[in-house]
């Protein structure tokens, strides 16, 4: 019987979701989807002291905004849940008892204290302490006590719960996108797999969880790939061999600044977003989201697709449909992607081309429904957007960048005035004023017009040009100036342009 595809995001919510976190989410969602598969959302909530209580809706929030819709989760429930691992609790216990009785785990009484003041000492020699096949025999554990013991340890409920690693041998495990990877036993140590408040760690929770969820596929960060070898230790140990799930695990996300894995102190170092939606840290702290910022959801999911991934051809853009067909693990690189604003900003361009006029003109509405937004026909506001598309980055630049539209200007670039008007940058742009006010508009006949008049009186065309901008717009650089012209029409442009002239000549 074929298996089923089943793959799952698992983060913590101990706080905002990074990028990474969101291009761990979407790679599992395109390759659930791919192979016909399930897409799951576990919440891996079992470390208590760095719980949020905020995170979780963060989490569903932002995977809600790039349309990862999870076929089960803590909100849709399945026949595999609960999705919460603080629900499972009583599940991790059954089977780290069944390690022990198996001889594979123990029970460890050392306090904290203990290990702490150990690893100061060897820590001084220039040794690297490890609680492992060696150390565990001069340790307070199950291991090196009596049962009685152990049992009477065991009712004061101080202890973790550690794998026992073999003292000898190695372990291979195929990863889909860096290949064989051998680890020896002697570079393991016995990780603990139950906390001392009992609750499992990372190690045996999503072991468990992976297996009784039946996912078959495990597509996680670069910094669970130590952790592998254990993993799939502790699936040989459960007698659970055939159900190991396939590993990829995906490569770093870099800096832009540097060697070294993008972080949230980067974000906050250097003003770059590295999160999904808004995260609010307290009253007065807060990191804004690539939502707030702007960014269309598609520009995003884009963006992320390829800190990592190459479709193996130049284009740029995907819609999620697009994606899902081509996107394949074979194409995940092992090397670091380097994060690039500039390369979001780029795509989110290329997005906004596709943008519907009614979702720009919205925008517009918003701002300038009653200052002179009825002067403009429908067909002119979608003559405004038109122009203004491919100089935008973000669909709220629409409302700057139409100004000039909608509000005459109130103040010019006075460093231009003083530097490059001349008495006959005057004369001329009456002339062109004259011509504007005695026949019918026809931009390209005005135009070819105006050229020739500067011309005639040894103007620059770049100068000359800047000069009817500044009086029309009140900056020297913008779309094209008779385009303007065009929609703002006859009476409109001759008044900002008699305005201008009149401010200058002051």
């Amino acid at each position: 019987m074929k298996k089923e595809t089943r793959l799952r995001f698992a983060p913590s919510p101990t706080g905002p979701l990074h990028i990474g976190g969101m291009r761990t989410a979407l790679f599992n969602y395109l390759i659930a989807k791919k192979l016909k598969g399930k897409f799951i959302l576990r919440i891996e909530d079992t470390d208590k002291n760095r719980f949020n209580s905020k995170a979780e809706k963060y989490i569903i929030d932002s995977l809600k905004w790039c349309a990862l819709v999870p076929d089960e989760s803590p909100i849709k429930g399945g026949k595999y849940g609960p999705y919460r691992q603080s629900e499972r609790k009583h599940i991790y216990i059954k089977y780290a008892k069944t390690l022990i009785d198996k001889g594979k785990a123990y029970y460890a009484f050392d306090s904290e204290k203990k290990l702490d003041k150990m690893r100061e000492e060897l820590k001084r020699k220039k040794i690297d302490f490890q609680y492992n096949a060696v150390q565990r025999m001069k340790m307070k554990n199950s291991l090196t006590m009596r049962k009685n013991e152990v049992e009477n340890e065991i009712q004061k409920k101080k202890f973790v719960i550690r794998i026992k690693i073999p003292e000898n041998g190695k372990i291979i495990f195929h990863d889909l996108i860096r290949g064989k990877v051998i680890i020896n036993f002697s570079n393991m140590d016995d990780k603990v797999l139950i906390k001392s408040d009992g609750m499992p760690t990372y190690h045996l929770a999503n072991v468990v969880d992976d297996h009784l969820m039946k996912i078959s596929h495990v597509i996680r960060g670069e910094e669970w790939l130590p952790s592998s070898p254990l993993h799939k230790l502790l699936y040989q140990y459960l007698g659970w061999e055939n159900s190991i799930p396939r590993f990829a695990h995906l490569p770093l996300i870099l800096n832009p600044f540097g060697k070294g894995k993008l972080s949230k102190r980067d974000g906050e170092k250097h003003g770059l977003t590295v999160f999904p939606l808004t995260w609010y840290e307290n009253k007065n702290k807060k990191f804004i989201g690539f939502k707030e910022k702007g960014y269309e959801a598609n520009a995003f999911i884009n963006f992320i697709a390829f800190l990592g991934w190459n479709p193996g051809d130049e284009n740029e853009l995907f819609s999620m449909k697009e994606l899902i067909k081509e996107f394949s693990i074979e194409r995940i690189i092992k090397s670091g992607a380097k994060y690039d604003i500039e390369k979001a900003k780029s795509i989110n361009q290329k997005v906004l081309k596709n943008v519907k006029d009614i979702e720009f003109e919205n925008e517009i509405n918003k701002k300038y429904k009653n200052k002179h937004y009825q002067l403009y026909s429908k067909s002119k506001i979608i003559k405004i957007i038109n122009l203004l598309r491919n100089r935008i980055i973000f669909k709220k630049d629409i409302v700057n960048e139409s100004s000039i539209f909608f509000l005459k200007p109130t103040a010019f670039d006075q460093k231009f005035v003083k530097n490059k008007w001349k008495n006959s940058m005057t004369k001329t742009i009456n002339l062109f004023l004259d011509k504007l006010n005695s026949m019918e508009l026809n931009v390209e006949n005005l135009k070819k017009d105006y050229v020739n008049t500067l011309n005639k009186h040894d103007i620059k065309l770049g100068t000359g040009m800047q000069s009817l901008r500044l009086c029309i717009t009140g900056v020297t650089s913008g779309p094209d100036l008779f385009t303007i012209i065009n929609v703002l029409g006859k009476k409109e442009s001759s008044e900002r342009i008699k305005i201008a002239l009149k401010i200058f000549s002051q």
